[in-house]
Parts: C-alpha cells; sequence; structure tokens
C-alpha cells in the first residue's frame, strides 16, 4: 500500500464521506452527530455547534474535491442550521448544545466561534457563499467578546449569563489560528492572516518558550502556565492535564502553513522541533502509534490511542517532509499511516475508529459522537497531503 500517493489520499477520502453521506442529514434540522460502529444513530436529539460545524467544512471540501451536488446541498443544510438554529437572534449568540433543536448550552466558546470562522472559511473557498460578510462578523465577534489585546491572544468562555471565565488554554487559540489561516486563504482580508500570525508567534513561541519550547494547554488569566489544572483528569475530552502530542504535531501543521503564506525561519525550526519532540516522547514502540499525552517529565499520563493524534500527526509528518526534504518525515508518515490502517481505519464499515486502548483494542461500539469525533481531522488531514503533494496553489485533485 502507498499511503504518500494522490489516488490512495482520494479514495481514502472518498471512503470517509460515503461512511456518513446517507445518514448525516437529520430532515428536521442540522445533522445526526451521534454513529455506532456499523453507521447506526444514537441519541439523534443532540447536537453540539463544533460537531455541527466541522461536518460544514468535511462536505464544503468534499464538494471541492468530487463535485457530487448532494455534497453542495450537505454543506447548505448545515450552513442553514448553523445560522437559524445554533445562531441566537434574539440574543446574538451561539448555542453551545441543543436538544431537539432547542438551547440546552448558551455558553460562550471562543474555541466553538472558531469552527463557526472554519465553517464560513470553507464554504467560501469552496464557492458555496459568495461574499465575505460572514466571516467578517465572525471575527468582529471573536474581537469583541474573546480577544484579550493585552496578551495577544484569545480568552475562552463567556458563560450563559456573560461571565468571562479566567481560564485561559491554548487549544481554542490553537483552533482560532487554523481559522484565522483558513479566512486568509478564502478572502486575502489582511487582518486574518496577521491575527493567525500573532496567535502563531504568542503560543507556538513565546508561551512554548515558557514551558520548555514545548505547547502547555492551561494558563492562569494572566497567560502563566497553569501546572495544576486538570491534573486528576489527564482524559478530559477538551481540557485534558499534561502535553498533547497530536496539539504539538497540530501545531507543525499550522506552522507550516503560515510558511507558506509569511514565511519567517523560526516557523519551520519550531515546526520541526515540535513534531520530533512529541514523537520522541509519545511513540508506543510496543503497539504502534502515538499515545494521547505525557508529563512534564516526559512519562506518559494517558496511552489511549485517539485518531486525531495520528491523523494531525500523519499531516504534520508530509507537510516537513516536502518542506524539508529530510527521508526520517517521510518514513514517520509511512508508519502512522500503517498503523492506522491497521487499528484505526474501519475497514468494514468505513471511516476511522474513535478512541483504543494503548494495546488497540477497542474502548467502545461509538465511532462518532457529538462534539468529540466526525472524521473532520482524518478527512482533514488527507486533504493537507493532497495538498502538499500538488503544490498548494493547485486543486486538491488536480
Amino acid at each position: 500500500m502507498n499511503f504518500y500517493d494522490q489516488d490512495f489520499l482520494i479514495q481514502h477520502c472518498q471512503s470517509i464521506v460515503d461512511f456518513y453521506t446517507p445518514r448525516v442529514v437529520d430532515a428536521s434540522g442540522g445533522y445526526h452527530q451521534n454513529y455506532l460502529d456499523d453507521g447506526s444513530l444514537f441519541d439523534t436529539h443532540f447536537k453540539q455547534l463544533v460537531s455541527s460545524t466541522r461536518i460544514i467544512v468535511n462536505y464544503a471540501n468534499a464538494w471541492t474535491l468530487f463535485k457530487q451536488l448532494q455534497y453542495k446541498d450537505i454543506a447548505l443544510h448545515g450552513l442553514n442550521y448553523l445560522e437559524t438554529v445554533h445562531w441566537q437572534a434574539d440574543s446574538q449568540r451561539y448555542a453551545w448544545t441543543l436538544n431537539n433543536h432547542q438551547p440546552l448550552d448558551m455558553t460562550q466558546q471562543a474555541y466553538g466561534y472558531a469552527f463557526v470562522l472554519l465553517a464560513y472559511a470553507a464554504l467560501r473557498k469552496a464557492g458555496l457563499i459568495d461574499n465575505d460578510q460572514p466571516l467578517l462578523d465572525t471575527y468582529a465577534l471573536l474581537e469583541s467578546r474573546f480577544w484579550q489585546a493585552e496578551y495577544g491572544l484569545y480568552a475562552d468562555e463567556i458563560s450563559a449569563d456573560g461571565v468571562l471565565s479566567p481560564y485561559r488554554g491554548q487549544n481554542a487559540n490553537m483552533h482560532l489560528c487554523e481559522a484565522m489561516l483558513a479566512a486568509w486563504e478564502a478572502t486575502e482580508k489582511p487582518q486574518f492572516l496577521q491575527r493567525a500570525q500573532q496567535l502563531a508567534e504568542n503560543i507556538a513561541l513565546h508561551q512554548a518558550d515558557l514551558t520548555d519550547g514545548l505547547v502547555w494547554e492551561h494558563f492562569t488569566e494572566q497567560f502563566k502556565p497553569d501546572w495544576e489544572y486538570n491534573k486528576t483528569d489527564p482524559k478530559n475530552l477538551y481540557r485534558p492535564w499534561g502535553f498533547q502530542p497530536g496539539h504539538q504535531t497540530e501545531w507543525s501543521k499550522l506552522l507550516l502553513t503560515l510558511h507558506r503564506h509569511a514565511p519567517a525561519p523560526w516557523q519551520l525550526e519550531r515546526a520541526s522541533s515540535l513534531f520530533d519532540r512529541a514523537w520522541e516522547k509519545a511513540l508506543d514502540t510496543e503497539y504502534g502509534g502515538l499515545v494521547y499525552g505525557f508529563d512534564p517529565q516526559g512519562n506518559w499520563c494517558d496511552d489511549d490511542k485517539y485518531f486525531w493524534v495520528q491523523a494531525e500527526s500523519f499531516a504534520a509528518a508530509a507537510m516537513l517532509y516536502k518542506a524539508t526534504g529530510e527521508s526520517k518525515y517521510l518514513h514517520r508518515y509511512e508508519s502512522l499511516w500503517q498503523y492506522s490502517w491497521e487499528h484505526m481505519v474501519d475497514h468494514q464499515h468505513g471511516a476511522w475508529f474513535r478512541l483504543l486502548n494503548r494495546d488497540n483494542s477497542k474502548t467502545s461500539d461509538q465511532k462518532s459522537a457529538a462534539g468529540a469525533k466526525c472524521d473532520y481531522h482524518t478527512l482533514g488531514a488527507c486533504i493537507e497531503v493532497l495538498r502538499s503533494l500538488n503544490g498548494y496553489d493547485a486543486e486538491f485533485s488536480s
């Protein structure tokens, strides 16, 4: 199997999309977000903002890649739900979660706004919306609600009754950097690229330099490292304790994307360093793949195998190989793909399993769940490798 091959990657993208397409549209509104391994649905009443927006991204990208009208229709179906149900016009806020299409949790999360911006960027790049205003409006909301100008970073969370949380984290800022880069590619509006540069420098360089050159997850209100936050909860879905190998490699990918648009020497140096150190600390030489988390001393604090860690890491490895020409990155790309092909890809039903134990045994029969997985990472990783293979400005499949 040649994993570093355009035809293979396109075929794999198709197989991922094929798992969701027959069942993703909820005729009553939005997308179904909870799937068992065989594609059976559960909790069909429950929807979450990040999954709603990520599935829009999936189908906007699928439209670009395959030009099948049903993918366009599915993407626009999700856009309608985002704008008429998640968006609460009376309060000018997004519902974080919905139960039977009614707001359940009205906490405002910068992490969620990141994916709203990313969805609009994907739709704009795909030609499914015809103007930049939704992206500019989302940027303005982020600016007024979350931007911390003194630190050049975003805050995370505003409670339903309007109180800004003192918690600060890197994850929302990382995905906002991703969204800003996509918005720049979609619009070429300079504020998006400038903000992506600022976020990358402040998290992957300045904040990381406070924590031995690696990206720590949690900070105080003054953006000082918070070593104790969630220390007893290394498996927390959104705010796990410990260094996250997948976030080191995800930052590698973002720094390399930034390097395409506004190159600076530190970006490539830090991208290589983050990837290499994550690989050194997290590679499971016995069972394969990369584990989920390690502590400040380099000891594993969560040895589970998450789908997204492998996917983001193989995308970063391919991009590093393209940027540096160093064969070790191609070998690591192939190693991660071989592991994923053997253990993470569901060859019977399609798409990827979400989570495995260290020994690659199953943890549950839930393939995807609202807020946890919709194969946005796997589809996006394959598309990033296609872009790298073809040259950045080429169509994915050219």
